[in-house]
């Protein structure tokens, strides 16, 4: 989840909303790479989260966020005195509604250095972890834990959230505990790039749901999807998930997203440390100075930032577009998953080939994809199309484009990015995605023991 912004003038007029995202604009030579990816903790002893706190010398949240901060010289970040992050060169670690431990990565230009970032991240992780008797695994979804066995993180928006997410839906307050996923942010070089790289993101993001697929279990047994994280965004929150058919017709741009976003019920305003609750108000009426939880006042900039994290979406943009569909893995997935992206966005011969295998593709298709990927990943299949054939030509897009791109690692020795994507292309290969391989343990050498999966699956 998002650190509240800070800052930013009033909004005086509506244009402003429009000229935020289109500033996130950069030439093609500023364009970056940012990943972000969550994962579960564990205590060793009992095999049970993370509480947020703990007996000193014991595992917490807490005591992994001052570990990181006293051994790896991280900044902490905090809320009502108490450390919810971590911060360090454009680097963010930040807490899930559950304890999710997330890092969200600094902006860099290739896979290499994106992949180096996450190679640091886990070791520093894991060292302290170990001296705390923690671990931590990646998954779509906890496969064990029960909803009330969850911890609960001392953060306002997550207190505020958790009420609404009642209210609203069926499985959201599992989304915010229970689940975990990996995502690449990308940028734009204008309007109309934004617009074919997130038609192309929505288009294809049941492709990298079923790739990724890793989330076969709940309350200690399969739950008959391959990924219940995707089942969970299916029933969340309608005003602000989805696959936005709106996005695909003509005069898409700037403009329609922030009216979409404008009608997506508010959660909270962020004011000298706190969060007011505003859930289900209006940022209309904000804009106007009619909002109920703040009489009279009219929204800063940073408001609209924060208003924009909470649309959630298979792909969604701020002053960059983020790829929001793949669930938590293991390390060598967490590499591929910005590649796969990279591949596919940042080379313009390969957009136009994403976007011409895509563009025929009416809303019921692309839902249909979405339903078939969370249920049977490289199995699903639409219209007398294979999932597993289409995850081929997508990788094979994406790998033209990562050799268009030529960006050398390891000084020079490897000649470029495409050597991350080989974990897809064997499971392409294969027809098996992480979930396949773990019904098979679970069905086979595990016996059924899924704690198991703690040991063979951690970081």
């Amino acid at each position: 989840m998002s650190i509240p912004q800070q800052g930013g003038g009033p909004i005086e007029h509506s244009e402003q909303l429009v000229e935020y995202i289109a500033s996130g604009e950069k030439p093609r030579a500023d364009w970056r790479i940012g990943t972000e990816h969550e994962k579960f903790g564990y205590r060793h002893a009992d095999l049970m989260p993370l509480p947020y706190e703990a007996a000193p010398g014991q595992p917490s949240i807490r005591a992994m966020l001052e570990g990181l901060q006293a051994r790896f010289g991280w900044t902490p970040v905090q809320e009502a005195g108490q450390i919810i992050g971590l911060e360090r060169n454009g680097a963010n670690v930040s807490l899930e509604p559950g304890g999710q431990l997330e890092l969200s990565g600094a902006p860099l230009e290739t896979i290499h250095q994106t992949c180096d970032e996450v190679n640091q991240h886990l070791a520093e992780v894991k060292s302290v972890a170990d001296d705390l008797g923690a671990g931590f695994i990646g998954l779509g979804a906890a496969p064990v834990w029960t909803q009330d066995q969850m911890p609960m993180m001392p953060k306002g928006r997550y207190r505020l959230m958790t009420d609404y997410m009642g209210r609203v839906g069926t499985l959201g307050t599992q989304m915010m505990y229970r689940t975990c996923t990996v995502q690449v942010n990308l940028d734009f070089a204008s309007e109309a790039d934004m617009v074919q790289k997130l038609r192309v993101a929505l288009a294809l993001q049941p492709v990298a749901n079923a790739l990724f697929a890793n989330s076969p279990f709940l309350d200690g047994r399969p739950n008959g999807w391959k990924s219940w994280r995707a089942h969970i965004w299916q029933n969340l929150d309608a005003a602000r998930t989805g696959m936005l058919p709106f996005v695909f017709q003509d005069g898409f741009g700037y403009q329609a997203w922030v009216d979409y976003v404008l009608d997506v019920p508010m959660y909270f305003v962020y004011r000298d440390g706190k969060y007011i609750d505003a859930l289900g108000q209006s940022f209309r009426d904000f804009l106007n100075g009619r909002l109920p939880a703040l009489p009279g006042e009219i929204p800063t900039l940073s408001d609209w930032a924060d208003h924009l994290t909470t649309v959630f979406p298979e792909a969604r943009v701020k002053k960059f577009i983020e790829m929001r569909g793949a669930d938590g893995g293991p390390w060598r997935r967490l590499c591929a998953l910005p590649a796969l992206w990279v591949g596919l966005l940042y080379d313009q011969s390969a957009l136009d080939a994403a976007w011409d295998l895509v563009k025929g593709w009416d809303a019921e298709t692309r839902e249909s994809w979405r339903q078939g990927a969370g249920r049977m990943a490289l199995d699903a299949q639409v219209g007398g199309t294979k999932m597993r054939d289409l995850a081929r030509e997508v990788l094979a897009i994406s790998e033209a484009g990562l050799r268009a791109r030529g960006r050398a690692g390891s000084g020079g020795l490897v000649p470029d990015e495409t050597h991350f994507l080989n974990t897809l292309r064997e499971s392409v290969e294969t027809g098996k995605v992480p979930a396949d391989e773990l019904l098979e343990k679970y069905h086979g050498e595990w016996a059924g023991d899924l704690d198991r999966i703690y040991a063979e699956y951690s970081y």
